[in-house]
């Protein structure tokens, strides 16, 4: 890696957002102060004038710390932010998403306690949207994060057998977390070089998980929560909030392919294996579950099973990774 000469190194991947990390730049330079800091942006092949656009509001003469740097193909989240970190020439590391917004010196904030606190691994913050409204669905332990990828009955006794088999951990300090959202993620490059850098098998999501993983070896995961920057939230995924989801098809397909692998990799083949066969179950139980509801009420009995066909493809796509994922073979976890 470089010789380090900034306090912070800023690490943006772009795939088609110019217009957002222009917003959030100028955010950047407009609230950050007391340290000294560059930002490096690793395009994913975006395959328009992005950096053309950046370039105008940010002029290399006016802004040498702003540097672009092209990936050559869309190497998602991971291997665009290892790329970042290779050039990086600062002692710490803030990753940060093109669709991000600051309010306030939250990044001085945060170097200052990595510098003062050194049984932090890493600082992340609380997410907000333009109005100022705290995101209700923020996960920051693994069992949270595991639960919702078993489809069982909604029954009260059910849902807390499940939590029992899959605890949250409990810390003294309630700033304390298993792991950090990707989208704000500030931590030193001796901790990285300890930890390692992400796993290049994941394409998107999931990735911020594991690497928490590791970095939560290297020390206390923080999550300070009276620290706020406003996330628009899949600015370079339009169609994320677009598709529908039931109770049955609540999974984005890539972000569980990347889920599953997590749990190979962090929890063994035991768990791995017994979310897949819980998935492979399912599908004819919810084809005949089905079926009698439509008999029950006189329908046809092959009728209205849309819901159930999406949920087979799905499982389909994640048996393709199957023998990749139990096996932990390289390559690029890529739907």
């Amino acid at each position: 890696m470089p010789e380090s000469q900034f306090d912070l190194s800023i690490l943006i991947v772009n795939y088609k957002t110019p217009q957002l990390i222009i917003d959030c730049l100028h955010s950047v330079f407009e609230h950050t102060a007391g340290i000294s800091f560059e930002v490096v942006i690793v395009d994913n092949q975006s395959g328009d004038d992005s950096e053309a656009q950046v370039r105008s509001a940010f002029p290399l003469a006016d802004y040498p710390q702003v540097r672009w740097f092209d990936m050559g193909y869309n190497a998602g989240f991971g291997r665009g932010n290892n790329y970042a970190m290779k050039q990086a020439r600062g002692l710490n590391y803030l990753l940060l998403n093109s669709d991000t917004l600051l309010r306030d010196n939250l990044i001085g904030r945060c170097v200052r306690l990595l510098d003062e606190q050194p049984d932090v691994a890493a600082v992340g913050a609380m997410q907000i949207n333009r109005a100022g409204q705290v995101h209700t669905q923020m996960y920051t332990r693994f069992g949270e994060l595991r639960r919702p990828f078993y489809i069982l009955p909604i029954h009260p006794k059910v849902q807390n057998w499940l939590y029992r088999q899959l605890p949250d951990t409990v810390y003294d300090d309630p700033n304390q977390v298993d792991w950090i959202i990707g989208a704000f993620l500030m931590t030193r490059r001796s901790t990285v070089e300890r930890a390692g850098m992400f796993d290049e098998r994941f394409f998107m999501y999931g990735e911020d998980v594991e690497w928490s993983w590791r970095l939560g070896q290297q020390g206390r995961m923080l999550v300070l929560r009276d620290g706020f920057f406003v996330h628009l939230e899949y600015g370079s995924d339009p169609t994320y909030q677009a598709r529908e989801v039931t109770y049955i098809n609540r999974f984005k397909t890539q972000m569980q392919v990347s889920n599953l692998l997590w749990v190979r990799k962090q929890y063994g083949i035991g768990a791995y294996l017994v979310l897949m066969l819980h998935y492979l179950t399912l599908v004819p139980i919810i084809y005949l579950w089905k079926m009698g509801v439509n008999r029950r009420q006189g329908k046809p009995l092959m009728s209205e099973l849309e819901n159930q066909r999406a949920f087979a493809r799905q499982v389909g796509v994640f048996m393709r990774f199957f023998w990749k994922t139990l096996l932990n073979k390289p390559g690029l976890y890529k739907v």
